[in-house]
């Protein structure tokens, strides 16, 4: 049974000028972990919008286990937890108050669904009294979590709940969607680091307003159809530009300390390529598996 449903979705804004969203089809699973990658201003967040009935799309269909967003708005509302980009909750309320209050907006209780939020609220609890606007990123993240699960959702939309974290928070967050998705809750979840693809079972790379492509992480990586070196050097900024403007590379981007580049004939021009670079200091040239992100600008340039 699918989860959610997006079928040709287009969300336009200033009167139609600014194309947000552009034809978005794909489908999310029940009890999935379904990331949507893509950079700010991708189209994300006004997809989450739509699919938790905040926004109208201006065309297309989409349902959320089973409900239609426009006719079914309110039970829609019931089913799903969402957990937006930028912390939303009461800042002046504690923590607990935040969840007593979110509790009773779903007509339910803390005690009731405890079980489901005790592994992350047992992080936050000795701190229950103090403000929500003075918890750390990785605390307000974990409060709005359990604020989006106190009423047992069916579905889980995540806006980019990783961003401004440190690196610890952002590994406990997905130990705890892993968790959750194990006790049946569909997870869809929205980032633009591309080294959290992985942890996903399947991805929607995103650009522009279009979708790039669906699949497992491992599928996408693996249709990656170049070989894919990795170049550095002792003058970086030289080497990439020794690297874009040979005649047998065929793309090179930065990567961190590194460059990663293709090149049109593959291994016959390597050794063309490397003669040409030879005046280049501590000139280091290997080959590498691809990245998600390595796709992603592939396929950005296709």
């Amino acid at each position: 049974m699918s989860g959610i449903v997006l079928e040709n979705i287009v969300k336009t804004y200033e009167k139609g000028t600014v194309l947000a969203v552009d034809q978005v089809s794909f489908e999310v699973q029940e009890a999935e972990l379904f990331g949507l990658i893509g950079p700010d201003g991708a189209g994300k967040t006004s997809l989450f919008r739509i699919l938790t009935t905040l926004l109208l799309a201006d065309s297309g269909n989409a349902t959320v286990h089973g409900y239609d967003v426009v006719k079914d708005y309110k039970k829609i509302r019931n089913e799903v937890g969402y957990m937006p980009g930028k912390f939303s909750l009461y800042q002046d309320l504690s923590v607990e108050e935040n969840l007593h209050f979110f509790a009773t907006v779903f007509n339910t209780t803390i005690a009731q669904n405890y079980d489901l939020i005790k592994d992350i609220y047992v992080q936050i609890e000795p701190f229950k009294s103090r403000k929500a606007g003075k918890l750390s990123g990785g605390m307000k993240q974990k409060l709005a979590l359990c604020c989006a699960l106190i009423h047992r959702p069916t579905v889980l939309f995540l806006d980019e709940p990783t961003t401004g974290v440190d690196a610890v928070s952002r590994k406990e967050f997905w130990e705890m969607l892993q968790r959750l998705k194990a006790q049946g809750i569909t997870i869809l979840v929205s980032t633009p680091y591309m080294d959290e693809a992985n942890l996903c079972e399947r991805i929607a790379l995103m650009q522009s307003g279009k979708i790039l492509s669906v699949d497992t992480p491992q599928s996408i990586t693996s249709s990656y159809d170049s070989i894919l070196y990795a170049a550095k050097s002792e003058e970086m900024s030289k080497l990439l530009h020794d690297l874009r403007n040979h005649p047998s590379v065929q793309s090179c981007f930065s990567f961190g300390d590194t460059l990663h580049f293709t090149l049109k004939t593959d291994l016959l021009d390597l050794q063309d390529v490397m003669t040409f670079l030879k005046h280049h200091k501590s000139l280091e040239i290997t080959q590498i598996a691809p990245s998600i992100e390595d796709c992603f600008i592939k396929l950005m340039k296709s």
